[in-house]
This record gives structure tokens, sequence and C-alpha cells, in this order.
């Protein structure tokens, strides 16, 4: 594959679905090789002609973060480096350490504080309160209450951790990223489990919006260096990972257009002075037909290609930001496109509403389709091979957790 040496280069901290994407967002728009740095040998990223993958088990580390970052921009002292983490401890490592990182290092990211506002789940709900943003009824949980609470609604109910971060540094058996508590009995039991576990923050529950896979929506958006907001996508997802770790995130999306549901998040971001990606998780409540936000994410999402696959690269929206200083104006997307990281004949067996199947049917024959993992060109056979045995087991994991 073609690879140019450019002024400027990108380095990408994990090794999962979010870096390949945009190391070959990075490629496509620009033809550099990306850096993209995790902690194993291992994920789509490796192997790769467009990448330049380097492990280190212990990159958590403060100071093994700080030395390998360092070390690569000493070897790239002429060049611009755009940084970004693709996993939300990186992101707080990037941000709690700009101070000690390499000047050549653009560091598109929030201050510490703003990040800490927006990480805590129960601050994030109140500055959604004060702009205007819908969320769904919540109740803050914290470890002082024991067993002595009531909620002001109805099971089943939402339960996830405050500090997600933390909360997956301490492991048990029948741990989950969000759960859905059919009664009393077993929301005192998973609480109790997950303190047990060493867990010390707030957990969040919240009112269930009822609906499938398909309620839910994924916001991504792009706000240059000055707090502007210049790109704003939504993706209406068709179908998701239903894995204990992996629920929630999303295995099939479709983009879509809804201008006041952008013009919202905008005003919210340009009035909290964000900078850089943001994701939002977001599901459609029929009973009130309003759009109600889940959280923020501080960077692009694992399924952030959907964007660059329907034509809005967002390596290049960064990159005319922080490198060129060109002003790419305000777009909201509104190209029709599939993102997909399954073989497709799931999402036709596991989405029920037979409208969306077509919709997929439709778009696959207008080969209005992108799995990121298949980038021609980049066909190393190792590589290849373990995209193949991964797609071989998605069918297995999906017969397992969804019952067909």
């Amino acid at each position: 594959m073609k690879i140019i040496d450019k002024e400027f280069g990108a380095v990408l901290l994990g090794s999962d679905i979010n870096t390949y994407s945009m190391a070959r967002a990075f490629h496509e728009e620009y033809k550099i090789k990306t850096k993209v740095i995790g902690k194993f040998y291992t994920g789509p990223s490796f192997q790769s002609k467009i990448v330049d993958f380097e492990a280190h088990s212990d990159i958590d580390n403060k100071e093994v973060f700080i030395k390998v970052l360092n070390d690569y921009a000493d070897l790239n002292k002429n060049k611009k480096l755009i940084l970004l983490g693709c996993g939300d401890n990186y992101v707080r490592n990037i941000i709690e350490n700009r101070e000690s990182l390499r000047d050549n290092f653009i560091i598109p990211y929030i201050n510490k504080n703003l990040m800490e506002d927006l990480i805590k789940k129960e601050c994030f709900y109140e500055m959604c309160e004060k702009y205007g943003l819908d969320y769904p009824k919540t109740f803050i949980y914290n470890k002082k209450m024991g067993h002595d609470f009531k909620l002001d609604f109805a099971y089943p109910v939402i339960l996830k951790p405050s500090n997600s971060v933390d909360y997956f540094l301490h492991e048990f058996p029948g741990q989950f990223k969000v759960y859905k508590i059919e009664s009393e009995e077993e929301l005192l039991k998973v609480i109790d489990d997950i303190y047990k576990a060493g867990y010390s923050d707030t957990l969040i529950l919240q009112d269930f919006i009822p609906g499938d896979d398909t309620y839910m929506r994924v916001m991504t958006c792009y706000s240059d260096k000055s707090g502007k907001v210049k790109l704003m996508s939504l993706g209406h997802t068709m179908l998701e990972e239903h894995t204990p770790h992996g629920i929630g995130n999303h295995a099939v999306v479709i983009n879509e257009y809804n201008e006041e549901l952008a013009e919202k998040i905008k005003g919210f971001l340009e009035a909290i002075h964000y900078v850089g990606f943001s994701n939002f998780d977001i599901k459609y409540d029929t009973r009130d037909n309003t759009y109600r936000v889940f959280e923020i994410n501080l960077r692009q999402g694992r399924s952030n290609y959907y964007v660059t696959g329907a034509g809005y690269n967002l390596a290049k929206y960064i990159t005319e930001d922080y490198i060129y200083n060109k002003d790419t104006g305000f777009t909201i997307a509104d190209n029709k496109h599939l993102w997909t990281m399954i073989p497709i004949k799931i999402a036709y067996t596991y989405v029920k509403d037979k409208k969306y199947v077509d919709e997929m049917k439709k778009l696959v024959k207008e080969k209005k389709i992108t799995n990121p993992l298949y980038y021609k060109g980049d066909n190393n056979l190792k590589r290849y091979m373990r995209l193949k045995r991964a797609d071989k087991k998605q069918f297995e994991k999906f017969k397992k957790y969804l019952g067909e």
C-alpha cells in the first residue's frame, strides 16, 4: 500500500477496532502510516500495513506511559504528532500527563477539571439538566445507603457504574458493563457484589427506556481548537454486542439525519467549551418522543468509521484544524451508509423489524456498506485469517446470547 512521509504523524493509543478505523481514515486521506501503541500484540491494528504497531503491557503505568510516548516523539522531532486515545483510560492518561509530554505532540483534549465533570455520570447529568439535554430518570446510589433507599420509577431498571474506569479495575464473576435489573432482590445482590469486589464510587440507577437495539443512537462530533463544533454525525444502531463486557457496543449502524437533536448537542458542547472528538450514547423514548442521552465519551467511539465511511473523514477534520489551520465549516452529516463490524447476515437474523432489514439489504445492494477492518490492499495473510476467525466466532456469540 502506498505510504507517504508527511510533515505530521498520528499516534493512537489502544489496539481495537477504534485504532484501526482511525488509522484507516488517516491513510485514506493522507497516505500516512499511523503509530499505534497498545498493551499486547493483538487486535486488528497488529500486522497491518498501514500501522506501525508497538505493545507495552504496562503502558497504564504513568512513568512507562510518559517514557514510551516521549521516546517516540524524540525520534520524530521534526514532526507534529496528533495524539489520540482510543479508550477511556488512554484519554485520562493523556489529559492528566499532558504537561509531561513533548511539545511536538498535538493534544486535542479538554482540561482535567472538565474531564472529571463529564466522566462522572451524576455530574454529567447535572450539566444535561442545566443545558437542556434530556436524560433518563436517574437515582444516584452511594455505598453508605446500604439497602435503605427507594426508587421513584418501576422495574426493570438499569444499573451501571458512575466511574467505569475504576469499576473495571475490580473484576468479579458475573460482572457486566451494564445491568438490566428485574427486581429489588436482584438489585440489592448486584450492588453488594460490586462493592465486595472493591469498587468504591457511586452507582447510577435509571429508568429503563423500552425498546430493543434499534431504539439506540450514537452521535459523533468534532469540536475545533476554539471550541466550535465542526462536524456532527448521528448513527442509528441496528444491532449491538450482547456479551457481558461488550453489551452496548455497536455492531451495526446506519447513518441518520436529525437536525433538532444535533443542534441541541451542539449548544451543549459549545456552552461548556468542549474541544476534540466526542461521542454520545442516546436512546429514543417512545413514551414522550424524546432522545435521552446516557453518557458522553471524550473521544471518538469504537464505531467511529460509520462517519468516515459515509464520506466525512474524521482524520481530515482534526488534521485540517491542527496541522493546516483550515476552517472546515459546520456540517451535519446526511449521507446514508451501512457500517458493520460483523458479518451482515447476523444482522439479518437478529434485527427483528423487517423495515430495517430491508433498509440494510438495500444499502448492501447499492454497495453503501463498510466493514472498516477489511481495507483493500491491507491483506497481510496472518491478519486476514485472524479477522476471518473472529467473524466465525461472531456467529457463535450472537447465537449464545440472543438464542437463535
